[in-house]
């Protein structure tokens, strides 16, 4: 889009005073304390929305942090809805327009609604003193709203999907509801100036999959979580929900929370619950389906989801040993959580498919293991805090397995709740609201992007224990960077991927880079006016007989080696799981033995990648170089493990952090490579300036010469 029409003030390239506005059409939104499942649409995206604009309202560059929903008058569902503002803190309201249809709606009934409220929104914000600079629209159907206002207004816009159709439709075929909504995702994806997701599973599986997506233009922001003081009394109130159902409620709880909707899964729980007699001799199971006035009442899904649960308890026989109360709040919840952790139990969502799974970090805020579904947001969330075990939602026995195995053993869980307190400092809203605002900035910025870097030196840098680790370091780092970027250039070469090294980079805070070598140098990103392009004409070098078939077919039955996540495999990158250091040299003897032209990389002793001959950090750092015209003794590199070794070893001007890892310590005592005093970041500035005056050095005394 083009920067003339947007309206962001910046002074020093960070935004001085931004009116943010969220756009989210369905649900009961309101100011806490919300009533999560009263409606079908009443789920885990409130959560997020609250959350995310409480933290950016906190956040001195934003003026206005503004929600803006349906007006709607339903007695059953609160009056409050009915209002046209309501306060959630000084710089935050929620906005409700008025559509002239004053029912509540449901998800499918929206659609035709919404053509009257786009009109109704568009004159509110002509006739506001002033507009918002960015709207942030939640699912599709506020995406088109924001589309239309972007189209009236000139207002850009980003888009967060929470539960995009994609996994959905390829377990319904043929259903014409979906195929509408998965076109109407893609509009969503097309006219976003930047998408918001929470999971990689989101960022790199489901987005893509959608014809109109760029990857450049996909973000992944972790969401936080607001974690509730559990006094004595609410421990009491939440003992007093589940007391009534339970024979003995001091067993270890089995704790799951969702809406009462089929996708959630319960009714298969309940089933894996009751069908082992060892759990339900042993554990109790609490479920908080949502609140309710009865299983006859409701919109139908909840209705038929519910009745399922009681035949399933019925069948089992789990009276005195099943709980599902039917009224709670926040403070009971978050109780809820703390007493399934006093018990010694497990929280467990069970979901066909999750896109995010607020649930487990809630749960991993108070110390509580999980059993999750593998498909979806879990499996990130899970293997980041490293506070549970994955399952096979369609597969009761494997849900028994891994309840029973959280309940026998007892270091699993003790180093599941210990990871979970001291992990879940990572997921904070603060880091959240902050990467907002820089992705807010890029689409701001995007027209004043040169499209053309020649410096005349340059930093390619690993990121995790190199950047990160000391806040302290990458602000300084940051800050050098950022006063130097006419003559010094900036480059990453990780082994994330592209995403995930984008979200590193925005949390530490560091600059947006010239260049991004992702995947352990088997692809380059540049940096343009527009986003970032994928470096063609290096992929088209690594595609020479490359055959990753061949690589995972060699290394299936290979001793010690276990295959990553289908996440973590790329194009031109095959990964594992080592069980130690002695695997890299006979996994080197397997495919050369198979006349496979391959090469394994080795990092931190467990992260093992098989490349194209022609990939690695160093290729891609050579490939740069050359694209640049740029001396290769103007480039310094930085690293700390075993995959940043070629591209150290193959540099004239190398920084080894004094943190690196033991597998590299042979590269301390090259003349070539700096070793630094500091750790991390403050290392890689350390090195990067004692190159430089080495360099001024031997050009003065050339000169002298």
């Amino acid at each position: 889009m083009a920067g003339a029409i947007i309206k962001l003030r910046f002074t020093l390239g960070v935004p001085e005073f931004m009116h943010i506005l969220a756009i989210a059409l369905g649900g009961c939104l309101r100011a806490p304390p919300v009533r999560y499942g009263i409606t079908e649409d009443t789920g885990g995206h409130i959560a997020y929305i609250l959350g995310a604009m409480a933290a950016l309202a906190r956040d001195p560059r934003v003026t206005r942090a503004d929600i803006i929903t349906r007006l709607f008058d339903d007695p059953a569902l609160s009056r409050v809805h009915a209002q046209p503002r309501e306060a959630i803190s000084a710089k935050s309201e929620i906005i409700r327009i008025d559509s002239g249809n004053r029912h509540y709606l449901a998800k499918e009934d929206l659609a035709r609604d919404r053509a009257a409220f786009t009109r109704a929104l568009i004159e509110f914000l002509r006739a506001s003193d002033r507009r918002p600079d960015i709207i942030h629209a939640h699912f599709a159907d506020a995406a088109d709203v924001a589309r239309q206002v972007r189209n009236e207004l000139g207002i850009p816009f980003i888009y967060t999907a929470h539960s995009l159709a994609h996994d959905k439709a390829a377990m319904m075929q043929n259903s014409p509801a979906l195929a509408a909504r998965l076109k109407e995702e893609d509009r969503a994806i097309a006219a976003a100036d930047a998408i918001i997701a929470s999971s990689r599973d989101e960022c790199e599986r489901q987005l893509p999959a959608y014809p109109s997506a760029r990857f450049d233009r996909i973000h992944r922001l972790r969401p936080g979580v607001d974690v509730a003081d559990v006094r004595r009394s609410d421990l009491i109130r939440a003992r007093r929900l589940v007391e009534p159902f339970l024979r003995q409620p001091s067993r270890p709880m089995i704790l799951a929370i969702a809406r009462p909707v089929h996708k959630k899964n319960l009714v298969r729980l309940v089933e894996a619950f009751g069908s082992s007699r060892e759990l339900s001799a042993r554990a109790n199971l609490v479920i908080l389906p949502g609140l309710r006035a009865g299983v006859k009442r409701g919109e139908a899904e909840h209705r038929e989801v519910l009745i399922d649960l009681v035949d399933a308890i019925d069948r089992h026989d789990l009276h005195g040993v099943a709980a599902w109360p039917s009224r709670h709040d926040s403070r009971q919840v978050a109780a809820m959580y703390e007493l399934a952790r006093r018990s010694r139990g497990v929280f467990v969502n069970p979901a066909l498919t999750e896109p995010y799974g607020l649930t487990l970090i809630e749960a991993a805020s108070h110390g509580l293991p999980v059993v999750a579904t593998r498909n979806g947001g879990p499996s990130d969330i899970v293997a980041e805090l490293e506070h549970g075990l994955l399952i096979n939602p369609l597969d009761p026995e494997d849900m028994q397995r891994a309840m029973l195995r959280m309940l026998d053993d007892e270091v699993l869980w003790q180093r599941c709740s210990r990871n979970a307190l001291v992990n879940i400092g990572g997921m904070n809203w603060r880091d959240y609201a902050n990467g907002f605002l820089s992705i807010a900035q890029e689409i701001a910025s995007a027209d004043r992007t040169g499209t053309t870097m020649r410096p005349r030196r340059m930093l390619i840098s690993d990121i995790d224990n190199t950047l990160t680790g000391c806040r302290k370091g990458a602000r300084r780092l940051s800050a050098f960077l950022t006063r130097k970027r006419a003559s010094v250039g900036f480059g990453v070469a990780t082994g994330r991927s592209f995403v995930e090294a984008r979200r590193l980079l925005r949390e530490w805070d560091m600059p947006v880079p010239d260049v991004l070598i992702a995947s352990v140098g088997s692809e380059i990103y540049w940096r343009t006016g527009r986003g970032f392009r994928l470096d063609e004409d290096y992929a088209a070098a690594l595609a020479k007989g490359w055959n990753p078939d061949a690589v995972l077919a060699a290394m299936d039955d290979f001793p010690g080696l276990v295959r990553q996540a289908p996440i973590e495999q790329r194009r031109f990158k095959c990964s594992f799981l080592a069980d130690g250091p002695d695997v890299l040299n006979r996994v080197r003897d397997r495919l050369a033995s198979r006349g496979i032209a391959a090469k394994a990389i080795l990092s931190h002793d467990r992260l093992l990648d098989i490349l194209p001959v022609r990939a690695g950090k160093h290729a891609a750092l050579a490939h740069v170089a050359a694209v640049l015209e740029l001396p290769r003794d103007r480039i310094v590199a930085a690293g700390d493990s075993g995959n940043d070794v070629d591209m150290l070893a193959a540099s004239s001007q190398a920084v080894l952090v004094a943190n690196f890892h033991e597998e590299v310590r042979g590269m301390a005592g090259l003349t070539h490579v700096y070793t630094a005093r500091r750790s991390h970041a403050a290392g890689v500035l350390e090195g990067l300036l004692w190159h430089e005056r080495r360099s001024r050095t031997k050009e003065a005394a050339y000169v002298a010469a």
